[in-house]
């Protein structure tokens, strides 16, 4: 099997994806006034890598953006810079347009060029604000460029000057040697090849930096996979050389933070990358799907099996229905484990929702603390990229009209700060999914009387639950006034219907002035489910087993 340039394309895709979703995570939990050390590191070392991935494969709008990022986070983990909410809401907007740019170079477009110049201007600003300089109102992003080539220069020219770099690589498949080769002619001047069936050596002559080459390899390889050795040439001279021009012209200096935090990335990368590499692969979705509808068949082939085997004589044929015992458990084994393939855990979608929450709340001008509970429950993959959006509406509603200002909590004896809890956890075959908020609840008087007004049919004997439900019903709204967060009434009839097309139900409990839960109730998986053989009037039927209560003999 062939492996084309583009893996290595989509290689540094999927591993910026992770560390921009690392580097949200870090920076939502970075406390300003005293930061953690080893997470200012870990932010540090995501765009490191990053920035080193981009300028390899040619994405210079986003190493430019990475770059200017990554001095900045420099002089904060050595503590020349103070942190505080906005700097890190500053970073937290470069991580987004950093997003925009790799999702544009993914669909092979450049990067929006208006929100490259403010951000960088941003971020220029900032790092001169930090040295007590002022700031010219704009700033040309081609002297960016040049700096970065100038750094590049910097960093990589004594190499080329005084040695030779010569790489070796072992342990590799066959179909990497020649792909390998070609990408290491892409970053320098290749001589001396020596190919072997699972190793290359090659001297590079060229200023490219190791660091650079073992960002790009390790795409493709393990960081032990790569060895450096140097091809010095002339010692002596050159020595004398060095020594004679070194008053004149002195080298420039590179910030040794900067350098051992590169040395320190790709060291502690190796022991992530081989634990990858042995517990899980990347596999197509449709190579997943494939195999679920092949165990499906062989499940439906063996429950046939095991109907003619009734039939048989268990005397005369007992080996048989022994076996077809054996074959039956191990083909309900082997459907449970393929259906796990296509299991994904909560943490998926709830990643998403603190950084929602800190920006939607600081918007409204409230305080809300925001706790996820069950993140490693599973749900089958095709409904987990469908929850995502009922549930962010929920989680928006609980902000805008559940939680209440801080003025007013305060009034009804309640923390300032509120409290919202997502959770996920399996029921039998389902799995519920709990927004949570200890907002001011529902206000049962004003929806009954909203619904009144819209002609609905209701009445004061209604429960609590009732008069909840009636909030999903089209077009229904108690906002007094409509915002861009909500207030329209054309949400929460639309959570509803999207539950019930994935073949769940919502429900919904509140106690004013305590909260409100809103629940929702999924089956694990829509990809097979257990059906019961029912015969009646000669025709059989197999019903699902989650729609049923029971079973029960007449007489």
């Amino acid at each position: 099997m062939s492996m084309d340039i583009s893996d290595f394309y989509q290689t540094f895709f999927d591993e910026a994806d992770e560390l921009l979703a690392d580097m949200e995570q870090h920076l939502l939990d970075l406390v300003p006034e005293s930061p953690d050390a080893e997470q200012l590191n870990a932010i540090f070392r995501a765009a490191h890598s990053i920035k080193g991935g981009a300028g390899t494969f040619g994405f210079t709008i986003l190493q430019e953006t990475t770059h200017l990022m990554e001095n900045l986070l420099d002089e904060a983990r050595r503590g020349e810079m103070q942190l505080n909410t906005d700097i890190i809401n500053l970073f937290l907007e470069t991580k987004d347009i950093m997003q925009e740019q790799l999702d544009a170079y993914k669909n092979s477009e450049e990067p929006d060029a208006a929100s490259f110049e403010y951000i960088c201007n941003a971020l220029r600003q900032l790092a001169l604000e930090a040295k007590g300089e002022t700031t010219p109102a704009v700033v040309e992003t081609a002297a960016l460029s040049a700096a970065i080539q100038e750094e590049s220069v910097a960093e990589t020219e004594s190499p080329r000057d005084e040695s030779k770099l010569r790489i070796v690589l072992s342990r590799l498949k066959a179909n990497e040697v020649d792909l390998l080769e070609e990408e290491l002619g892409n970053l320098a001047t290749l001589t001396d090849v020596v190919k072997g069936a699972d190793s290359l050596s090659a001297t590079l002559d060229g200023s490219v930096a190791e660091d650079d080459i073992v960002a790009v390899l390790c795409f493709v390889i393990e960081a032990d996979q790569i060895a450096f050795e140097k091809v010095v040439a002339a010692p002596v001279e050159k020595a004398q050389e060095k020594t004679e021009v070194a008053p004149v012209a002195p080298p420039a200096v590179v910030a040794p933070a900067a350098k051992s935090a590169a040395h320190e990335h790709h060291a502690g990368r190796e022991k992530p990358a081989r634990e990858r590499e042995s517990t899980s692969i990347r596999v197509a979705v449709e190579k997943v799907d494939q195999l679920i509808n092949l165990v499906g068949e062989l499940v439906i082939t063996q429950s046939m099996l095991a109907q003619r085997s009734n039939e048989l004589d268990p005397v005369n044929h007992g080996d048989l229905i022994t076996s077809m015992g054996q074959l039956q458990r191990n083909a309900r084994d082997l459907q449970e484990s393929v259906m796990s393939i296509r299991m994904m855990p909560m943490e998926y979608v709830f990643s998403r929702f603190p950084r929602l929450v800190r920006d939607l709340a600081g918007k409204l001008g409230k305080q809300v603390e925001l706790t996820l509970v069950g993140s490693s429950t599973e749900l089958d993959k095709s409904l987990i990229e469908r929850i995502i959006d009922p549930l962010t509406h929920l989680v928006r509603n609980s902000l805008d009209h559940g939680i209440e200002m801080p003025e007013k909590r305060l009034e009804a004896g309640k923390n300032v700060v509120g409290n919202l809890i997502l959770s996920a956890e399996h029921q039998g075959g389902n799995i519920c999914i709990e927004v949570t908020d200890d907002g001011a609840g529902l206000n049962r008087e004003r929806i009954l009387a909203k619904a009144m007004s819209q002609g609905m049919a209701v009445n004061e004997n209604m429960t609590d639950d009732e008069v909840g439900m009636l909030i999903f019903a089209p077009g229904f709204s108690t906002a007094e006034q409509v915002t861009d967060v909500s207030g329209r009434g054309v949400g929460m009839d639309v959570v509803k219907r999207n539950i019930q097309e994935m073949g769940g139900h919502v429900e919904i409990q509140s106690k004013q002035g305590s909260g409100t839960t809103i629940r929702i109730l999924l089956p694990l998986t829509l990809a097979i489910l257990d059906g019961m053989s029912v015969r009646v009037a000669g025709e059989v039927f197999y019903p699902a087993v989650k729609c049923g209560d029971g079973v029960a003999a007449t007489a």
